[in-house]
């Protein structure tokens, strides 16, 4: 069965985002979160990202209009009753996803698959909260979502081949380079890319450079396109100390231990871009 209509449950900057680029491969997106307010927060979001495109003449004021006419805005989970696919894009939270993913199982057609977002979850873990554990599997995107390629599909334990491979093939057909990733804490990327995020903070607050100076000599040095304390900014700082603390909290090595400067940073509110003030300030 293909996968024609799509659900994406959160409107922020990841769920928004999958909307704008399911919604651009042509298929029918149903978008919800908690209010209207945030609602039209992210479809602000999905215009002004579409309007750059046309700006650098990669599409027209038509096809935008097509594509913002594709996504349904709601803050009732019913209108997910008709979806072939419901991604949960919520906060990295596992009490608030279980939570989630619980009342949607209820209301989706039994040929449906529930996806998940996270980005460092169990998704062996999320599957057992529901009914359909062999239609259940990670769909983690990367910020952000238009610009960035890369998908890991995650099985968990009883994912079944075929959800996989629908899974896959929709990755494909909304432009994306999939990787299948086996259920582990932090997957692939992550568990490689943030504690070597982490050791860059651990560097900054040991006074061996300064923030400037460790983005420079990872992008020169390392040929990296963006500097990890930079990208951490990109990510969240939220996002970067949940991810280590799940790492931390399932491998129990203490090289995971979130830098305490990250948790300083997060416990003062400065996460990065999203609050206007991370290792650098934003305006």
């Amino acid at each position: 069965m293909s996968i024609r209509k799509i659900g994406v449950i959160g409107a922020g900057t990841m769920g928004n985002g999958i909307a704008q680029v399911c919604a651009a491969s042509a298929l029918a997106v149903t978008l919800v979160d908690i209010n209207d307010a945030a609602l039209d927060r992210g479809f602000a979001t999905i215009s002004s990202s579409l309007d750059k495109l046309i700006k650098k003449d990669k599409l027209s004021a038509a096809e935008r209009d097509a594509i913002l006419g594709r996504i349904a805005r709601t803050t009732d989970y019913a209108q997910l009753t008709g979806a072939d696919l419901v991604i949960e894009a919520a906060t990295e939270n596992l009490d608030l996803k279980r939570k989630i993913l619980k009342q949607i199982d209820g209301l989706l057609h039994p040929g449906a698959i529930l996806a998940t977002n996270t980005s460092s979850l169990s998704i062996t873990e999320l599957a057992a909260c529901t009914t359909r554990a062999d239609r259940f599997i990670g769909l983690h995107f990367f910020n952000p979502v238009p610009l960035m390629s890369l998908v890991e599909v995650i099985t968990g334990i009883a994912t079944s081949d075929d959800t996989r491979e629908r899974v896959l093939a929709l990755a494909r057909a909304v432009g994306k380079a999939p990787i299948t990733v086996r259920n582990n804490a932090g997957f692939a990327v992550n568990r490689i890319l943030c504690p070597m995020i982490n050791e860059a903070i651990f560097a900054l607050q040991e006074g061996v450079a300064s923030a400037e100076d460790i983005d420079t000599g990872m992008k020169l040095g390392c040929n990296h396109p963006i500097g990890p304390l930079a990208l951490a900014d990109m990510i969240g700082l939220d996002t970067l100390l949940a991810i280590m603390e799940v790492l931390h909290k399932d491998f129990g090595d203490p090289k995971y231990r979130p830098a305490s400067r990250l948790r300083e940073m997060v416990a003062a509110g400065r996460l990065g871009r999203k609050s206007g003030q991370g290792f650098y300030p934003y305006n």
